[in-house]
């Protein structure tokens, strides 16, 4: 083998570690994905594969749920890329209430099929972040942002600060974060999971330049939802 291509190769293996430390299936999703195997199982020995079908097709909807692939990173230090997988249901003028500023609000909203894992938007530092306890009202409905159960985190950049928000949804009921103020964040890192449907609110200034619009379709760290002037 071509020793250039064999160290490019490595390269390539190695920023994918790097952005990507867990396995393809989410470790928030291992009790569960086994729970439902050994379920499943049980109600297959006593009742035939037939009659588990439903439970093996819940099994399969908990592993699908629980997927995690990694992400390529685009190349770009003003992107500002979206933080989960879903549908645009949102891009407004609000007062960004962590920071009080005027701010672009765009919202990603997730259903039980998209991938789960939030990412960063951006290279940074975790200045801030707040946890508010709240409702779980359908995540798709605007007033989610506000009501419902979230947890944001104010990110400073060298072009400027953002507000990454999980927000929690009508099935959702936990959200992670594992990362803690003073953390350095690289655009794509996973950064936490909320479980069953949620969205994810991305407060940006108001000069930066949006690069979608509502109804888009939209993937984690793939996508750049905005661009730093």
């Amino acid at each position: 083998m071509d020793p250039q291509k064999q160290t490019g190769r490595s390269k390539q293996e190695l920023i994918l570690k790097a952005n990507y430390p867990h396995p393809l299936i989410a470790r928030e999703g291992w009790p569960y994905l086994l729970a439902m195997v050994l379920i499943s199982l049980m109600v297959q020995k006593i009742f035939g594969f037939y009659g588990a079908l439903p439970a093996w097709l819940v099994t399969l909807f908990v592993l699908q749920f629980f997927r995690d692939p990694p992400r390529q990173v685009p190349t770009g230090e003003r992107l500002i890329l979206s933080p989960a997988d879903g549908r645009i249901v949102a891009i407004a003028p609000v007062l960004d209430p962590w920071q009080n500023r005027p701010s672009v609000k765009i919202s990603v909203f997730m259903n039980v099929f998209n991938v789960h894992s939030n990412r960063s938007p951006v290279n940074g530092c975790v200045r801030e972040i707040h946890y508010h306890p709240g409702a779980f009202i359908n995540a798709d409905l605007d007033k989610a942002s506000e009501a419902n159960e979230r947890n944001a985190l104010v990110i400073d950049t060298p072009h400027g600060s953002l507000t990454s928000v999980q927000v929690a949804g009508l099935i959702a009921r936990r959200i992670l974060c594992y990362v803690s103020p003073e953390a350095q964040l690289r655009a794509g890192q996973r950064y936490g999971f909320i479980r069953f449907g949620s969205r994810v609110d991305v407060y940006v200034p108001p000069e930066t330049r949006i690069h979608v619009a509502l109804g888009d379709v939209v993937k984690a760290t793939t996508t750049a939802l905005a661009e730093w002037q």
